[in-house]
């Protein structure tokens, strides 16, 4: 789909034979395979955009050198406002009306929950969902749903270990969105803690909330020396600000999904964000130490002819080109048979898939018992001016199955 339509487009497991599916959908007349998305174009998430943005450049630049396996991309894209009650409408209109052949990285944890039933009663892959949430990784209960990123609480606990090994004797306070998507983090930060420093405060936001002014105060006078900021772009951006505002000056973890540059770093006051840590597993093309490297030079290359307006700082659009060069993979894989059965079998079967812009050492992985294929990172610390990663691969590397 071209740039104008989908802006036009933004109002508006191990048990196969269960899941047989009798003829394929979303393959319109053998030439065009409908994909599905659901992203906040507006509302309070709305900086998640560009991923929306910077997927339909990377399936037009398929589209252009021929397509897949010679069938051409339809991507259809529409906007939910990070409202759940609008994410199941436009999934319904998706699937329903338009007929796709899944639904690929959908934004949002309590989005994807909302859909999730739906999807598996209705057979479509929910595929490469955007949010870490650990229950997007069941493929006994829900083998339609597949996940992309590292768990958020394999994240956390990534930066706990950080915590014990250079902060044994801090003090913690938390402020997290009210929501499944912060507390998952949240957990996986106390299980990989596991007592041995005290989180001695927290405070909460609703993701309608017009700011998270009053919560930084309140955890200031905690007395914490370590600030644990779990939030989106924008409650992460003014967390930042307001603790530069108001004189404090712990130690600062932001998770990954909120750590852009473009569209949280830099509205936050790049000097208010020297020395926060945060977590990666793609490649940032704006450090220096990436400017021999083929592939991020290529993607430059892309992005200046495909998404000339997309931030090069922004490691959103880093990590959508992953996302859509994962699926792209997985329909080279479904050959001719684009039956939504064979695109959940060759989702579980990537097998050391390397993609132009995940850090080095990182490949993509599944099998019809695990449904997450990054489960490697770096810890990263903004210098200022860029993020520089530090220290070895963390995650959870292996699973059973």
């Amino acid at each position: 789909m071209r740039r104008r339509d989908l802006l036009a487009l933004l109002g508006g497991t191990a048990f196969w034979p269960a899941i047989a599916q009798t003829q394929p959908a979303g393959v319109a007349g053998g030439q065009e395979i409908r994909i599905g998305n659901i992203m906040p174009y507006s509302g309070p998430a709305s900086a998640f955009s560009a991923i929306g943005t910077a997927i339909d450049a990377y399936f037009r630049k398929v589209n252009d050198e021929g397509g897949v396996n010679g069938r051409k991309i339809k991507f259809i894209s529409y906007d939910d406002g990070y409202v759940p009650s609008k994410t199941v409408e436009q999934a319904r209109r998706l699937v329903e009306g338009d007929e796709v052949l899944l639904l690929f990285a959908t934004l949002g944890t309590a989005s994807n929950a909302a859909i999730q039933k739906y999807m598996n009663s209705k057979k479509t892959p929910q595929l490469f969902v955007l949010t870490g949430l650990t229950r997007f990784s069941d493929p006994e209960n829900y083998p339609w749903t597949m996940g992309f990123q590292p768990t958020s609480r394999d994240e956390a606990r990534g930066y706990a270990k950080f915590l014990l090994r250079n902060h044994p004797g801090g003090r913690i306070a938390i402020l997290s969105e009210n929501d499944d998507f912060g507390r998952d983090y949240v957990a996986g930060m106390k299980e990989g803690l596991d007592g041995k420093i005290p989180v001695v405060a927290e405070a909460v936001y609703d993701a309608t909330s017009p700011t998270v002014d009053s919560q930084i105060v309140t955890l200031k006078s905690s007395g914490a020396d370590i600030f644990f900021n779990v939030g989106t772009p924008k409650f992460t951006a003014q967390a930042i600000r307001r603790t530069a505002e108001i004189g404090w000056k712990p130690v600062q973890i932001i998770i990954r999904p909120s750590s852009s540059i473009g569209a949280v770093i830099a509205p936050a006051g790049l000097e208010n964000a020297v020395g926060i840590i945060s977590s990666e597993f793609v490649k940032d093309p704006t450090d220096p130490a990436w400017a021999g490297d083929p592939k991020v030079r290529e993607w430059s290359e892309y992005m200046a002819k495909y998404n000339p307006a997309g931030d090069l700082n922004s490691n959103l659009n880093v990590a959508a080109h992953c996302m859509a060069q994962a699926l792209v993979q997985v329909l080279k894989q479904c050959g001719d048979d684009l039956t939504r059965e064979n695109v959940m079998r060759q989702a579980a079967n990537l097998r050391h898939v390397e993609l132009d812009m995940v850090l080095p050492g990182i490949t993509a992985n599944t099998t019809s018992a695990d449904y997450f294929p990054i489960k490697q990172f770096l810890l990263k610390r903004f210098d200022g001016k860029r993020w520089e990663t530090f220290g070895h691969l963390v995650g959870d590397i292996v699973r059973k199955g």
